[in-house]
Parts: structure tokens; C-alpha cells; sequence
């Protein structure tokens, strides 16, 4: 196994992430110990922003607003799938908690969870389809 970091880079669909984490300076966090839970949009889900969000966050000025939005993908500890289908909502390094819905497969914010339980040695990885973003 590997870290989380490790891992998203070998999936091949995590591109867009990996370039924000790096650019955001969270490479190293991502690669401690944790645990940590990443919801992980894929390159698709960052190509369904209006254009230039992504070329934007990327830029050294928005380092912070970047920063933010990546933690408030990030739970600590690590939350397998059966553990997320008792949640409503699941408190984010970034602060602020994402709202949990299992009506209907299990939704995070207004993302879908495409795939779960990517196990790594500091955590797991679920896929979603969208970018969530913090109030």
C-alpha cells in the first residue's frame, strides 16, 4: 500500500487534485500519519467548474481560498463506507462539516460517491463527482 498522496497519483484520475494539493502546499499533511478520509473529485469533476476556476485557484494569490476548499474534502480519521451510512454529516479539516445523504446511494454535499474504500496506509479514499465547496 501507500499514502494517500501515493495512491491518487498512481489511480490516474486525480490529476487536477494532486496539482491543487501540491500547489496548495499539502502534500506533506496528506503523506502523515492521519488518518485521514479524502473525498476525491476526479479530473471530470474539476472540469464541471465554470472555466478558468481551476487555473485560478491554482495561482499563488488564492493559495488560502485553494487551502480551504481542498481541507473541506478531508475528514479526520478513517471513515469506511459502512461507517458513512449512519452519518447526516461529517466535520472537515477545514472547519465546517458536509451534509451526508444515503437515501439514494450516498451523496456528499451535492457530489456523488462514485467509489469507495480506496484503502491507503494513512487513510481511504472515496471518489466523488463534483467539487464541494465550503460556505
Amino acid at each position: 500500500m501507500s499514502d494517500i498522496v501515493a495512491t491518487a497519483i498512481g489511480a490516474g484520475q486525480f490529476g487536477t487534485l494532486v496539482a491543487a494539493v501540491k500547489a496548495a502546499g499539502l502534500v506533506e499533511t496528506l503523506q502523515g500519519p492521519g488518518p485521514f478520509t479524502v473525498f476525491a473529485p476526479t479530473d471530470e469533476a474539476f472540469s464541471k467548474l465554470a472555466a478558468g476556476t481551476v487555473e485560478s485557484l491554482l495561482l499563488p494569490e488564492n493559495k488560502s481560498k485553494l487551502v480551504a476548499i481542498l481541507t473541506y474534502h478531508v475528514v479526520a480519521g478513517k471513515v469506511m463506507a459502512a461507517d458513512v451510512m449512519g452519518l447526516t454529516e461529517a466535520a472537515t479539516v477545514q472547519g465546517q462539516k458536509v451534509r451526508i445523504d444515503t437515501k439514494n446511494g450516498v451523496m456528499v454535499d451535492n457530489a456523488n460517491v462514485i467509489k469507495t474504500d480506496i484503502v491507503c496506509d494513512n487513510g481511504v479514499i472515496h471518489v466523488i463527482d463534483a467539487v464541494i465547496l465550503p460556505k
